[in-house]
C-alpha cells in the first residue's frame, strides 16, 4: 500500500499478464501522492474472480480503478470489458484500457464496450511512469468516482 495524506486507500485492480508491465506499474506507484493499494490478476479469469469476490478473492475490495490489458492468453481485455460492463457490481467501476496496441478498431472496440479510457503503454520507463502519474492525477486526484 501507499500511504497518503488523507488516509482514504483507493484500491487499484491491474488486470496484466506480463510481469514487467506490472513491475512498471508498482514502480509508478511508489511516487504516486495519493494511498493506493494495487492489485494484480494475471488474467481475465481470475480478475472475474477477482470482481465477484469469488473463491479465493472471497474478501477482495470492490476497486476504484481497473487498468486492463487487452492481449492477454485464454480470455482477452475485450472480452473482460465487456463482461465488466454487463456485471452490474462492477458495471460503473472505471476502466482504463492500458495496453501496446494503437490500432483505430482496437480503440473504437473498447470505447464502445465501455472503455473509460484507452492509453498506449510507453516503451520508454520514464514515460510509462510519467503516464501513470497523469493516470493519478486525473483519476485519483480530479475525477469523481462511484463509492466502493
Amino acid at each position: 500500500m501507499i500511504a497518503g495524506a488523507n488516509g482514504t486507500v483507493s484500491n487499484l485492480l491491474l488486470i496484466e499478464d506480463n510481469p514487467g508491465d506490472a513491475r512498471l506499474v508498482q514502480e509508478a506507484l511508489r511516487e504516486f501522492t495519493h494511498p493506493v493499494q494495487l492489485h494484480h490478476v494475471k488474467d481475465a479469469m481470475t480478475a472475474r474472480q477477482f470482481l465477484q469476490q469469488d473463491g479465493p478473492y472471497r474478501n477482495a475490495p470492490k476497486p476504484r480503478l481497473i487498468l486492463l490489458d487487452l492481449n492477454m492468453p485464454r480470455k482477452d481485455g475485450r472480452e473482460m470489458l465487456r463482461e465488466i460492463r454487463n456485471d452490474p457490481s462492477s458495471a460503473s467501476i472505471p476502466v482504463i484500457v492500458l495496453t501496446t496496441s494503437g490500432a483505430e478498431h482496437d480503440v473504437d472496440l473498447c470505447y464502445a464496450a465501455g472503455a473509460n479510457c484507452y492509453l498506449r503503454k510507453p516503451v520508454d520507463v520514464t514515460e510509462f511512469i510519467d503516464l501513470m502519474k497523469m493516470i493519478e492525477s486525473f483519476w485519483l486526484g480530479l475525477a469523481l468516482t462511484p463509492s466502493p
